[in-house]
């Protein structure tokens, strides 16, 4: 029988919360346990298995950084956009690290096309990007430049990675400013027989 008090929308909550504690790597079945103060079986009443907790944890985070990221993009174009959902993405990053690390792993591809929080993170993030003309396979390109870069932009601050006197601000806006020049210039590959690949 579940524990009473306990819901799995609870569960994953206080094992988000967990996570931005201790570490998302961190983060089992049996801290969590203790955490609630009952034993692990109870917790197997409502997640079934590590792997399930750890996606469960990574949905939510999913949800609640594109809800970050729709609200700052929200009626903004081009330059401003891109600055607004960079923003977003490393305030979240910094703000919940362990949440943010979830949103890392890798997820089966039918939960991922299921999942409407991802599709919504997919739609926002390939619409802002389709405001500087890119279509695919452009957009997969743009999507991964943009990924990669603020990921380990975060990922190196998030541990003191920069060590020089710069301003990590100065430097993250110009970051964007430099995104924001490749993707107006984005190099469109040519077609089969030197056509253009697009306008």
């Amino acid at each position: 029988m579940p524990r009473a008090g306990l819901t799995a929308e609870r569960v994953v909550a206080a094992a988000a919360d967990l996570a931005d504690d201790i570490g998302f790597d961190n983060v089992t079945v049996s801290a969590l346990a203790r955490h609630f103060g009952v034993k692990d079986a109870s917790l197997y009443s409502h997640v079934r298995s590590l792997n399930d907790l750890r996606t469960r944890v990574a949905l939510l985070a999913g949800g609640e950084l594109v809800d970050r990221i729709a609200a700052a993009v929200a009626g903004r174009a081009g330059k401003e956009a891109l600055a607004a959902f960079a923003a977003a993405y490393r305030g979240y990053a910094l703000d919940h690290p362990g949440r943010y690390a979830a949103t890392q792993i890798r997820m089966d591809q039918a939960l991922i096309a299921g999942s409407p929080t991802l599709r919504r993170t997919a739609e926002i993030t390939h619409g802002m990007l389709r405001a500087y003309g890119l279509v695919e396979p452009d957009l997969t390109d743009a999507v991964r430049l943009l990924r990669s870069t603020f990921h380990g932009f975060c990922a190196l601050e998030s541990t003191g990675g920069f060590g020089a006197p710069r301003d990590i601000q100065a430097s993250w806006d110009r970051a964007v400013d430099a995104l924001h020049v490749a993707l107006e210039h984005w190099p469109h590959k040519r077609a089969p027989g030197g056509q253009g690949g697009g306008s």
